[in-house]
């Protein structure tokens, strides 16, 4: 097993030769091109990709792969294959090719000239320290730049962000869509409350298949497809006597005595505390899933947006990841 292992992996044409003065020798566009024929697949996409001839391409990762001081791909049916050597310099030259992109925003904020507008899109009703942290922070360190919140059904955020009418958005899919980054936020929680006036207060419920003949307030386009499944296999809410388009005035009706209904979990504690709602749930039958930070995945975006994405993702990144799932 180990000797066929040690086949697959791509060998090396000639020994390392460590080259103590690459930087000042290399030319830089010689990584661009090695990180454009690995992106393509081949040296022959790569050279129709930047309009240039193959064996210009062909001439230059050999240059390349002498400055490193060794083979960095090699050739094969299914295009070309990263050696060992191959894929430590595409990292370093990932992050290099960052680090120049993200050159014009940190000067920018260095010299505090930075203006203009960061506009996200979300969901309604989301409950998230890092979030409002990440806003309060980047208020005071940016206070010329304008922060637009845009609050929509899940949907429109998504294709919202997809048209770029926002950069930055805040919601869940029940997918995942090409072209968007997916940055886990946090877990949101639901629950099935009613009043204080219902003849189900104070009780919780064994099955769902119990809820089916109660009225219910409905959240419309704003309803999430995990409570829309939810509520389809057990045949909840085929009886609605109230229907209201965001979180905030569904907890209203809810809160009337209009109807049960979902609410998020945080949503809702306010009035539960003082027992204005009810949860019929048990714990272990709340549904669940994911919210996400989402933006688009773009080469460029405007310095407002890609400061405030770095504050949050900041944020996040340094945090333990939880999922829904």
């Amino acid at each position: 097993m180990r000797q066929n292992a040690a086949m697959s992996e791509p060998r090396a044409e000639t020994a390392l030769r460590v080259d103590r003065n690459f930087a000042a020798r290399v030319d830089w566009n010689l990584l661009r091109t090695f990180v454009e024929i690995v992106r393509a697949g081949g040296i022959g996409a790569a050279a129709r990709k930047l309009n240039r001839q193959q064996p210009t391409i062909s001439v230059a990762l050999k240059r390349l792969e002498d400055h490193v001081g060794t083979q960095l791909l090699v050739r094969s049916a299914q295009g070309v294959e990263l050696t060992v050597a191959g894929r430590a310099l595409l990292l370093i030259c990932e992050d290099m090719f960052e680090a120049a992109r993200m050159v014009p925003h940190q000067v920018a904020q260095a010299m505090k000239q930075v203006q203009g507008l960061v506009r996200i899109q979300m969901i309604s009703s989301i409950v998230s320290p890092e979030f409002d942290e990440a806003i309060a922070t980047f208020r005071r360190r940016h206070p010329a730049i304008q922060i637009e919140l845009r609050v929509s059904p899940w949907r429109q955020v998504l294709e919202s962000i997809e048209r770029g009418e926002v950069e930055i958005g805040v919601g869940c899919d029940s997918g995942v869509r090409a072209g968007l980054n997916y940055e886990p936020l946090f877990v949101e929680v639901q629950q099935v409350y009613c009043n204080r006036n219902h003849p189900l207060y104070g009780r919780r419920v064994a099955r769902l298949n119990d809820l089916r003949d109660q009225g219910f307030v409905l959240t419309g386009t704003d309803e999430l497809d995990t409570i829309t499944r939810l509520r389809q296999r057990y045949g909840l809410g085929t009886v609605v006597n109230g229907l209201a388009e965001d979180v905030h005035e569904a907890k209203r009706l809810i809160s009337l005595g209009v109807g049960i209904g979902f609410l998020p979990v945080l949503a809702a504690e306010d009035l539960v505390a003082r027992d204005r709602l009810w949860p019929l749930l048990p714990r272990d039958a709340e549904p669940s899933y994911d919210i996400y930070l989402l933006s688009r995945q773009v080469p460029t975006r405007d310095t407002p947006t890609q400061l405030f994405l770095d504050e949050i993702l900041r944020r996040l990144r340094a945090r333990p990841q939880m999922s829904a799932s």
